[in-house]
Formats: C-alpha cells, structure tokens, sequence
C-alpha cells in the first residue's frame, strides 16, 4: 500500500468517525434539548403553565452546564463516560460529553425560537379550546420550526467542532488525525487537508439546513 493510498484510507475512515460523532449527539441533545425547551416556555411567568420553582432550577441546570468550557467537560465527564459506556476512549464514548456539552445550548436555541410565536397565535388557540399540548406541538412548535431549524444548524456546526477537541481525549476522527498524524508529526499537508476537509463539511451542513430553513419558511 503506498502513503498515498494509506492517507486516503485514514481520511475515509476520520470522515466516518466524525460524522459519527457528529449526528449521533445532535440527535439525542436535540431530543433532550426540546423537553428542556418546552419546559422553560410552558413554565416561565406568563406561559401555560407557571412554575418559578421549576423554570428556575431547569435554568439553573442549563447555565451551569453552557458555562463549561467544552474541554474541560471533557475531562470532568470521564467517569460518568465510563460508568455509562465502560470506556472513556473512542468515538463512541465521546458521544457522552458532547451531548451534555450541546443539550444546554439546543435547549436555549429552542427556548429562543418558541418565545418568538406570536401571542396572538397562541390566545386564539385558547378560545378554540385547543389543549396545552396541542397549542405547543400544533402551534408554536409548527410556527416555530424554521427558527428551529437554523439554531440547529448552527449547533450541528458546533457539535463538529467538538469532535475535533475530542481527539485530545482519545477520541477517532479528523481531532485524531490533526493531532497524531499532523502536530505530533510536524505534517503540515496531513493539518492542511484536515481543516480543508472540515470547512467542506461545514459548508456542506449550513448549504442544507439553509436549504431545509427555506422550504419551512
């Protein structure tokens, strides 16, 4: 096999990993970031359902957890990584503090974008007798979903970015690839390629959720 061939390979298999890396936890802190939401909405003053004491301690809970730097979360999370997975190394185990590491900020993102329906969308679902859920679901999640898809996009960016710190800690993809074959090595090309091969995807996941934004819109 020649160099050539063995960069080719490397690269494939960084791309898998970090895609890996990258939907995975968008997925799952996107479903836990849009219960957060929703409770943030439905219990602030004024929403559907009030509850100081529940917004606060759920606020409280999401600024603590966006206030960590991501690299430091990384090393915190470790043994709760490995309760969870049985390993801190590897791709799949830093799905773990990725997801914390994203949740909190899907959640706002949401929380931002539901605040932006209008109230009067919402009263005249009242005097329809429309539930409490079907006014979230129906009304200002339906409203709200190309703001939606756009913080998610901006989060799915993010996210990438993780990965690539994940390398530091063990983890495969491009942050594997920058560091032990481009830094550790003083190999310029393998860092060159790698921050072209990240820009790529980058352009790649704001041209689509561009495109998606659109079509809601």
């Amino acid at each position: 096999m020649s160099i050539s061939d063995y960069f080719s390979i490397l690269f494939v298999d960084a791309l898998g990993e970090t895609l890996y890396m990258t939907l995975v936890p968008t997925i799952i802190a996107t479903i836990i970031g849009f219960i957060m939401a929703v409770i943030l909405v439905v219990t602030k003053p004024g929403g559907l359902k009030p509850n100081k004491t529940v917004n606060s301690i759920l606020g409280f809970i999401v600024n603590i957890l966006r206030s960590f730097p991501f690299i430091i979360l990384l090393f915190a999370l470790i043994p709760f990584t490995r309760m969870l997975v049985g390993t801190s190394i590897g791709e799949t185990a830093a799905i773990v503090p990725i997801t914390v590491g994203s949740a909190p900020f899907i959640a706002r993102v949401i929380e931002s974008a539901l605040d932006e329906v209008d109230p009067g969308l919402i009263e005249a679902a009242k005097s329809f007798g429309a539930t409490k859920t079907q006014i979230v679901m129906k009304v200002m999640v339906k409203e709200a979903m190309p703001s939606i898809v756009s913080g998610i996009t901006l989060s799915l960016i993010s996210i990438l970015g993780y990965t690539a710190m994940a390398g530091v800690v063990g983890a495969g993809g491009f942050g594997k690839v920058a560091l032990m074959y481009g830094y550790q090595r003083f190999d310029n090309n393998v860092m060159t390629y790698t921050v072209l091969c990240l820009a790529v995807l980058v352009q790649i996941m704001q041209s689509l959720g561009d495109l998606l934004y659109k079509k809601l819109k």
